[in-house]
This record gives C-alpha cells, structure tokens and sequence, in this order.
C-alpha cells in the first residue's frame, strides 16, 4: 500500500516514522523549510517507545505528487486545511482513501465537497507530542495511537486492507464500526476540556479550586454532550462518566492544547472546535451559553493577537 502522509509534524511525521521503520511504502508531502530541515538533520523522534533519527525519509513537495497513493494521512492543523487541500490534491485518485486526524467534524464536510464523500475516511488519533527548537518530534508519553473506519460504517475490504498496513508499526491501531460517534464522543471532552481551560487560563485542578468550579466545567461538559446527542451521538455512559472523572479530578494539572496555545500567543482552532460545535448546537435549539462566552474569549484573543501582530 502506498502511504502518503500530509506533513512531518507532531502527529504526522510521529506515525509515518513507526511506518517506515516497519518497512512500509511511506512518504511524506512537506513544506521547504521543513524540508531543508529534514534533509540535514533527518526526521528525529524522541520517545519512550525508543528514538528515531531516519535520513532516508522520501520528502515530496506538490510539484512531484501523482495521483496514485492507495491512502493519504492528513493531521495539519484546521486552520491549515484549506492550503492542504491544495497541496495534496494531485495525490488523489479514484481509488485513493484520505484519512483525517483533525478534531472535530468541519473537516469531514470541507473534504468531501472536494473530494467525494467515498473518499473521505473517519479517523482521530490520541498522542501527545510536541516539535522543539530544532524540529525534532517529542513524544511526552507512552501513548500513541489512532481509530479509523468508514463514515457509513461497518468493516470494508478497504478498511480492513488499511487496518492491516497500519497495523504493527509500533503505536496502536483500531478499526472502528461506528468512527462517527468515537469522534463525537472525542470532540464532547476536547471542546469541554479547551472551552474551560481557555476561557479560565488555568488546569483543570485550578478552576475546580474557585467557587462554582464544578459547576462550571459539569456545565460545559453537559452542553456538549447535549449537542451531540441532538445530533444523534449521545455519548455513551462509561465515556461520560469516564470523562466526567477526568475533567473534575481535583489537583489535576490537565490543560487543554488550546490553552497551551494562547499562553504561548499561536494561532489557535477556535471556529474548528468550538464555533462549528454552537453552530450545530443552534440548529437544533440546544443550550449553549456556556460554549458561547467561551468562544467568545477565543475570537476576542484571535483579534487582539491579530492587531498587535499587523
């Protein structure tokens, strides 16, 4: 199977470097910075799963793609997905399968007015994994993994054919029958976890110190989990209550990625996250208050960093 992945970051270049080594048909679709970088240092991973240096990494740019990859992974950032879609576009053809690791469900839309719905797989992945300094990938954990299938569920011979080239590689793999209500249920604790850290500036431990702590964050909890039962993914009651759990343990240091980004003044998923999730929740006349004061600290923070930038 011929792999292209869209980028050597974080989460991309992570996967596609266990794939390699597993002696899979892997490239890589970067931008020439991090291409010049690559060529002179190699893609470097740093991990408790054991550190990677690769200086036979296949760097492509656009110019050099064809439209003949069985599978394309796809995990930029939101905001990035429009220049992507460009970028990678001559990779895909009739037979080709993209498989998305954004959050949230936008994505999905985007991708299938432009490709066909056929095309367009269900994924996420769960790893946490930085770039420093000098461009190595860090692996702050021991978890790495990612969950796929087809947006109409069931198991495919398409997906099971993917399922067993990704398998083995070195980080987990699961091959869903129902993919769509794993990413509701994964979007319910990240837009809970980011609309609350952000809007507070503090861990989740911090906030449920000050008065109506948990009030507060079982009130996003609630209004996200609403929306996506109204849109026919209630989240199921070990999820909830798992989640519940992790969201409302006092001194817990857990933030959320988002939160991280505006301490640190990048751009954030603000419309990705959490704007797309009231905008759902609008049309079914759900309760949004709390999701939209929060969203409304995103995009004040968008707009101040915007001016002070110019």
């Amino acid at each position: 199977m011929k792999i292209l992945i869209v980028g050597a970051g974080a989460v991309g270049g992570y996967f596609g470097a266990r794939l390699h080594v597993a002696g899979r048909d892997v490239s890589f679709l970067v931008r020439p910075q991090r291409a010049a970088l690559l060529r002179e240092h190699g893609l470097r991973v740093k991990s408790p799963a054991g550190n990677l240096a690769l200086r036979d990494a296949r760097l492509l740019d656009t110019a050099e793609l064809a439209p003949h990859y069985d599978l394309v992974i796809l995990s930029c950032k939101a905001y990035d997905l429009e220049n992507a879609i460009e970028s990678l576009a001559p990779a895909i053809g009739q037979q080709t399968a993209i498989l998305p690791l954004l959050n949230g469900m936008q994505h999905l839309d985007i991708l299938e007015q432009r490709f066909g719905a056929a095309a367009v797989l269900g994924g996420q992945c769960v790893i946490a994994g930085t770039l420093d300094a000098d461009g190595v990938i860090v692996h702050l954990n021991n978890v790495a993994g990612l969950t796929f299938g087809e947006r109409s569920g069931g198991i495919t011979a398409r997906a099971q054919a993917i399922f067993d080239a990704l398998s083995g590689a070195g980080f987990d793999v699961n091959l869903s029958e129902n993919i769509l209500q794993s990413m509701w249920e994964k979007w319910t604790m990240l837009a809970t976890l980011a609309s609350s850290t952000s809007l507070m500036r503090a861990s989740v431990g911090d906030i449920l110190q000050g008065p109506g702590g948990l009030a507060f964050i079982e009130g996003m909890l609630a209004e996200c989990a609403g929306i996506a039962e109204l849109q026919g993914y209630k989240p199921g009651e070990t999820f909830y209550n798992r989640t519940r759990g992790v969201l409302t343990e006092h001194g817990s240091l857990l933030t959320a990625s988002m939160f991280r980004d505006i301490s640190n003044g990048n751009r954030i998923e603000a419309d990705h996250i959490v704007g797309d999730l009231i905008r759902r929740g609008d049309a079914k006349g759900a309760k949004t208050t709390l999701l939209q004061l929060a969203y409304l600290h995103l995009k004040t923070y968008e707009a101040y960093r915007a001016r002070v930038s110019s």
